[in-house]
């Protein structure tokens, strides 16, 4: 297996604390707030079968009807089936500068806009920190070439991605550490936005309505809101393959006194008329062709 080489953990210029020493805490002890994650609709790489990385590609057809349903759910978060959102709107919707989520943040914004429940716009932020891990050489290359030239490599990214990553590329510590660099950010503007806290049970099912805390929306990708969520959750970045994300699937993250919980992973209830009419159309060609 080929693997990069890194500095050692607490060496000058390391993004990794030294053995024993903890990292610096991410999560405000006063803050309570919830940060929503979007990921962007399908893109044209996407349904070429290509790894993305940092490279722009556009969403694809399919991923802007995706997105257009994203946000006219994300526009009505209490309407049923009621998403674990306060009340308000977002105080930011910060974004990936790439098309495919920058378009994304964009039809979320209108359908706000659009929508007389919040009655204001919330600002739009590029924030370079979500940019999606770059993949360096493999950024537009097929999935099945990269399996045939960097085998080796690959399997070390799916099995090891701390020891090993495409060629050219970033490790997942340097992009914990703009990760964690963006978060920072978006907490200073959580803590600054007006809101109350809300006494709530540590068990769900007490029927509390949705509260006035602040909330934030991020729209990203799927590697880095893996390292995000990580790093919400105080998790090690060695669980990075444990949480994936949909396209166009919403989750939230609930911060209270230093703690965060996960309180929704992929809802994509919204989805379901294209799924239907996905379904629709194959059903239809079945029978056009004679086929059980």
């Amino acid at each position: 297996m080929t693997v990069q080489p890194e500095r050692p953990a607490g060496a000058p210029g390391s993004l990794e604390p030294a053995p024993g020493e903890p990292a610096a805490p991410l999560l405000p002890p006063d803050l309570d707030a919830s940060i929503v994650l979007l990921r962007h609709g399908e893109s044209e790489w996407i349904t070429e079968g290509r790894f993305q990385g940092q490279g722009d590609s556009p969403l694809s057809e399919l991923g802007r009807r995706q997105a257009g349903l994203a946000a006219a759910r994300l526009a009505r978060p209490h309407a049923s089936p009621i998403l674990p959102i306060p009340g308000g709107p977002p105080v930011e919707i910060r974004h990936s500068p790439l098309s495919r989520t920058a378009e994304t943040a964009r039809l979320i914004a209108a359908a706000m806009a659009d929508d007389r429940s919040f009655g204001q716009v919330p600002p739009l932020q590029p924030d370079a920190g979500l940019l999606e891990i770059g993949q360096g050489e493999w950024e537009g290359i097929l999935g099945a070439t990269i399996a045939e030239r960097w085998g080796d490599v690959l399997e070390g990214w799916r099995n090891d991605p701390l020891s090993a990553w495409a060629p050219g590329g970033e490790s997942l510590l340097q992009v914990d550490a703009r990760v964690r660099a963006s978060l920072s950010t978006a907490l200073d503007r959580l803590r600054a936005a007006p809101g109350a806290a809300v006494a709530r049970s540590h068990v769900l099912g007490y029927h509390e309505g949705p509260g006035d805390e602040p909330w934030s929306l991020l729209v990203g990708h799927d590697g880095v809101f893996k390292v995000t969520l990580l790093a919400l959750l105080d998790l090690p970045l060695s669980r990075f393959w444990s949480f994936p994300f949909a396209l166009c699937g919403i989750s939230v993250v609930e911060l209270r006194q230093g703690r965060s919980r996960l309180r929704l992973l992929n809802a994509a209830d919204h989805l379901a008329p294209l799924e239907d009419a996905v379904a629709r159309a194959r059903d239809a060609e079945r029978r056009r062709a004679g086929a059980l």
